[in-house]
């Protein structure tokens, strides 16, 4: 980084792992977050511009690809990019099918989209640590900016509000289709008369409260669990990255070792989140 002679190995770290912030401050009004307590004291309402950047951008990419090939789409062989496209569709079509039991439009098209965005974001990681970081501390030095103030991740999910955002997105469509498939009365009835039941009235009105508690920590550990896997996996291996970067001319052999290996990783943690959200939505259909 641009100020990378003047931090201690701890400051370097926590300045890559610090995002860009633009928030209402006490004292400064709306403004960029200088530091990271400035930016903790902006609160709930701050909002990582890095992170909305990046998830937005790479967003775009992927409907500007997968809508140029469906415009150029032959019936012919396909070949380079619609050949590509065509086993992406193919492969999350068959996984659905498998796995989704219910009838829904929806589902094939939302997890094609999870797969391929969380794939892009989190192929950011493999881009090297500094040089993105390096280029928006020049912009900002352009714009009289301190550049020891200027905070940039490239890596959306390793935000956990990205992670969790996404998680609460299939968390509401499990709502939706539980209560469509069942009702508000049969949704409210998996609540409180599962797992436990028994057909004498008084116990079941005991098994209640019981039931109730089971059931919504179960629904509500599917989207936190969602998150907080995609996030811990992909800011531990940034984390790595940092610390292979801070070896100078070492880093290139464990560099290239690492990055080999973290692919592994990027695509499959999208492929379990896109699974998962497929899972889930397929038991919020069944009915009991």
């Amino acid at each position: 980084m641009a100020t990378g002679d003047n931090l201690t190995s701890t400051a370097y770290i926590q300045h890559h792992l610090q995002n860009m912030t633009f928030g209402l401050h006490p004292e400064n009004g709306w403004s960029m977050a200088a530091t990271p307590e400035q930016a903790s004291e902006m609160g709930f309402w701050a909002i990582h511009l890095d992170t909305m950047g990046w998830s937005i951008g790479l967003g775009l990419l992927f409907l500007w690809l997968f809508r140029k090939v469906a415009r150029t789409a032959s019936t012919g062989v396909p070949q380079g990019l619609q050949n590509f496209v065509e086993m992406m569709v193919e492969f999350v079509d068959n996984s659905v099918k498998e796995t989704f039991h219910g009838k829904s439009r929806l589902i094939a098209p939302l997890s094609l989209t999870i797969f391929c965005w969380i794939f892009l974001m989190n192929l950011m990681d493999l881009v090297p640590v500094d040089v993105l970081p390096m280029l928006a501390q020049k912009i900002g030095a352009m714009f009289g900016a301190d550049p020891a103030h200027v905070y940039f991740k490239v890596v959306p999910t390793t935000d956990v509000n990205a992670t969790l955002g996404m998680s609460l997105s299939v968390f509401a469509l499990i709502i939706f289709y539980a209560i469509r498939s069942k009702g508000v009365s049969g949704f409210i009835a998996e609540l409180t008369l599962h797992p436990f039941n028994t057909p004498n009235k008084f116990f079941q009105v005991l098994l209640i409260p019981i039931n109730f508690l089971l059931e919504v920590v179960t629904l509500l550990a599917r989207p936190i669990s969602l998150a907080l896997r995609l996030f811990g996996n992909l800011y531990a291996g940034e984390l790595i990255f940092i610390l292979i970067a801070m070896l100078g001319l070492w880093q290139l052999p464990l560099h290239f070792a690492w990055a080999t290996f973290h692919i592994l990783i990027i695509v499959l943690q999208a492929f379990i989140f896109m699974m998962l959200t497929i899972v889930y939505l397929s038991m919020a259909t069944e009915e009991h």
